[in-house]
């Protein structure tokens, strides 16, 4: 059971939470928090936090920060040697002091060993931080989708799952039932690799601020409606979450419910996990997902309901025989191409090379076909507004800048004529995955790859632009599989 250390909050009975410690692999371990017992809630002092962090110095960042996540994280350390992690906001975030102190108080209250926990904050002037416990061992992003040595088996990554909806349902127990933009930069490792999810959650960016600061295209719906989020929400971020775990990937939800209609296994599941699973337990876990990403909110699970699912789905994999690396068949996609090599077209050959030159120059070629007599169609009914020909010629300049290579500015002007677009150009979508590509921008090239397939399954340039994608990002044997598709596809 996580220590609770406001006596005066306590209930008289806490949540129950069981914890089985398990050290991830390839984690470093190095770096331990000192002490394993949780500090009282304090209000630390800007100076006190300043001295910690070094001044706040760059070398400290250990967030992932822009425009659209502009509060920073830093790690530091205190004067009686423990390591913290300071949330430091922006500028004018919370205008009420007494209110941002309070609500901080009010997240302090969940001490849990499954979350990384809140221990004090900062109200000074026009500075407000939070200063929690400090998790040595990464991110679930850096993990997942950035790997060095192996992936993460299927195994931990149903753990990170459990024990991130045992955090949620623990924090409900006590009264906090939202947490804001669900992610994997929000799953944290701690010195013996337990997954633990972080408190900074619990609290919105600002308090007329935004609760998803990080891509709306993974917001759930009502949230893009109405600007505010509801428990069900959090369901919904965990359903996305439930999706990078079993894809390795970042899938937007709306391409993952297509991908589930049409039961392409193949898109959703991470190949580097062959052979962990039986196919019940992977087309349950998918179908968790599915229920979570559900459009209706009332229609999702809860989070009790997935903590009993996943527990089961645990269970079911410590049984699961544990077969050596060396003795897994290896997939047909591995086995040299000299023994059967792919028939591709041109444009697959220059896609498997990554030969972007080759690819724009062929792509320029093939032009529109029947995509541009589809789009000029949709678009004859509705030409005579101004708004649908001020879209065409956002077309128009996009095609200018893709043959002139100026691909930042194709980008610019192909996302403003999709955005307006009565109808999905697989044409567009494919040409802007390009400048993307060019532009290296992969994670954001494969997702315009991707929403092509959705948008034209028999488009084998699709499947070819998601091979170069996952070549630029390491996959290779999931590149190979897309060729593979994208092949057979032009076969018939």
């Amino acid at each position: 059971m996580g220590c609770i250390c406001f006596k005066r909050w306590r209930r008289s009975s806490s949540p129950s939470i069981t914890s089985t410690i398990t050290v991830i692999d390839d984690l470093d371990n190095k770096e331990e928090d000192e002490g394993s017992t949780c500090p009282n809630f304090l209000e630390f002092s800007l100076e006190q936090l300043r001295v910690a962090t070094d001044g706040f110095s760059a070398d400290n960042i250990v967030s992932e920060h822009n425009e659209r996540v502009p509060n920073i994280v830093y790690k530091g350390q205190l004067n009686d040697g423990r390591k913290i992690a300071v949330k430091r906001f922006q500028r004018l975030s919370w205008p009420d002091s007494l209110e941002f102190i309070e609500e901080a108080q009010a997240v302090g209250r969940c001490r849990s060993e499954h979350m990384a926990n809140l221990i004090g904050c900062c109200s000074e002037g026009h500075e407000r931080l939070l200063v929690a416990e400090y998790m040595p061992n990464e991110t679930l992003a850096k993990h997942l989708f950035h790997w060095e040595k192996r992936p993460m088996k299927w195994e931990m990554r149903l753990r990170v799952a459990l024990h991130t909806a045992t955090a949620l349902e623990y924090c409900n127990d006590w009264g906090i039932d939202l947490y804001h933009d669900l992610n994997t930069y929000r799953i944290l490792f701690d010195k013996v690799g337990n997954p633990r999810l972080s408190c900074f959650g619990l609290m919105k960016c600002s308090r007329e601020g935004k609760s998803y600061s990080t891509n709306l295209a993974f917001a759930p719906p009502e949230y893009l409606r109405l600007g505010t989020v509801i428990p069900e929400s959090v369901t919904f971020s965990f359903g996305t979450l439930l999706l990078d775990l079993m894809s390795g990937r970042h899938i937007p939800p709306n391409h993952a419910l297509d991908l589930f209609r049409g039961k392409n296994y193949l898109v959703l599941m991470d190949s580097a996990l062959d052979g962990q699973f039986s196919d019940e337990d992977r087309t349950e876990l998918i179908h968790l997902a599915s229920r979570c990403l559900r459009p209706e909110p009332d229609e999702r699970p809860s989070i009790k309901f997935l903590m009993s699912a996943l527990s089961r789905l645990e269970k079911r994999a410590e049984l699961w025989p544990n077969v050596k690396e060396e003795n897994i068949p290896t997939p047909s996609y591995t086995e040299p191409a000299t023994k059967e090599p792919l028939p591709l077209t041109p444009f697959g050959e220059a896609c498997w090379r990554v030969d972007l030159s080759g690819m724009h120059e062929l792509l320029e070629k093939l032009g529109y076909g029947e995509d541009d007599v589809v789009v000029t169609n949709e678009f004859s009914f509705q030409m005579w507004t101004g708004q649908m020909q001020e879209n065409m010629d956002y077309k128009k300049h996009g095609d200018a800048a893709f043959r002139a290579k100026d691909f930042e500015t194709a980008i610019e002007f192909y996302t403003e004529f999709m955005s307006g677009a009565p109808v999905v150009s697989p044409t567009v979508l494919a040409r802007r995955c390009l400048c993307y590509l060019m532009s290296d921008m992969f994670r954001e090239a494969l997702s315009d790859a991707m929403q092509t397939q959705v948008a034209s399954p028999e488009f084998s340039i699709a499947l070819y632009l998601q091979a170069a994608c996952l070549l630029k990002l390491g996959m290779e044997a999931e590149a190979k599989e897309a060729l593979r598709h994208g092949s057979s596809l032009e076969a018939f």
